[in-house]
């Protein structure tokens, strides 16, 4: 523990320069006192830095200096392909092995890059869940799951579905994870072939025996051919629909006139399609399916109804 902590410290010094024993305290979560007995410890193994005392002292590195103590371990290396991701890699875990990464990354630069790269974080982030990410459900096994994907284990799941029986068992060879809107999604095989399954619908697992995935196997391509199945199995029916110039804007819908604009929408269902729709209030008046109408219109007379009273 100490010798990371070691490391870490002439990372710090090697990337920012001049740092008190405050900041590199702050930094560590240690005690100044700490940092003493650290600096005094690099100091008598040849590492060359000084301190200067007074106000706007601190230590420093002689000047040219750079440590070649820049491997990335394991799980570093694993945390820096989701660096543009940092919630994603604290939900696995690695949000410690992260921040390493990245310090020995930016350590590992030419000055003038490590300013480049500094700049780039103060003025870019990637959020990737929705606005009400917080409220997604838990996930309990996801460790579990990544570790499984990680080294090739099968799995053993207790898994609830949307369709009767909703609670099923069954054996997968898990080939990866996929970060979507905020949730988590396991592709593996089965007795079916390959499916998708959502992480925080997993019940239970067990750990089984490693497998020999197949060779070939693209998560990225097969992520998009999924995505491209379920939007063309989610829109199977259309409505026929007359808009306001907000309405058809708000809807993706080039307006024909200053009036109402006619357009057919494809929708997944008459129950999904009821609570879009609902959501444009008087600049949509829908046509047809008649049970959508009539379903709005009773929705409509029963609200009506109610803020009347």
């Amino acid at each position: 523990m100490r010798a990371s902590r070691l490391v870490t410290l002439l990372l710090l010094l090697q990337d920012r320069g001049r740092m008190t024993a405050q900041q590199l305290a702050e930094e560590l979560e240690v005690s100044v006192r700490t940092v003493y007995r650290d600096v005094e410890a690099l100091s008598t193994a040849g590492v060359p830095l000084y301190g200067d005392a007074g106000h706007a002292g601190g230590y420093r590195l002689v000047d040219g200096y750079r440590t070649r103590l820049t491997g990335l371990t394991e799980g570093e290396a694993r945390a820096a392909f989701l660096a543009a991701v940092p919630g994603a890699a604290a939900e696995l875990g690695l949000g410690e092995a992260l921040a390493a990464a990245q310090l020995k990354l930016r350590a590992a630069l030419p000055a003038p890059l490590r300013e480049h790269a500094g700049r780039f974080q103060e003025r870019f982030l990637l959020d990737a869940p929705g606005w009400y990410g917080a409220d997604t459900d838990p996930v309990p096994h996801l460790s579990a799951v990544a570790a499984a994907v990680w080294e090739r284990r099968a799995l053993l799941l207790r898994y609830r579905r949307w369709r009767a029986p909703e609670e099923i068992e069954r054996r997968v060879e898990p080939y990866g994870l996929v970060l979507k809107a905020g949730r988590w999604y396991l592709v593996a095989a089965g007795p079916s072939g390959v499916r998708t399954y959502r992480v925080d619908q997993i019940l239970g697992l067990r750990r089984l025996a490693e497998f020999a995935a197949p060779g070939g196997f693209d998560l990225a391509a097969y992520w998009t051919s999924h995505l491209a199945g379920f939007r063309a199995r989610l829109h199977t029916a259309e409505a026929l629909v007359r808009l306001t110039p907000e309405g058809a804007r708000r809807l993706g819908v080039t307006p024909t006139s200053d009036g109402w604009t006619e357009a057919r929408i494809p929708i997944e269902s008459i129950d999904h399609a009821h609570g879009e729709f609902l959501r444009l209030g008087g600049d949509i008046d829908v046509v047809a399916p008649a049970e959508l109408r009539d379903r709005i219109a009773a929705t409509v007379r029963t609200l009506a109804a109610r803020y009347t009273d």
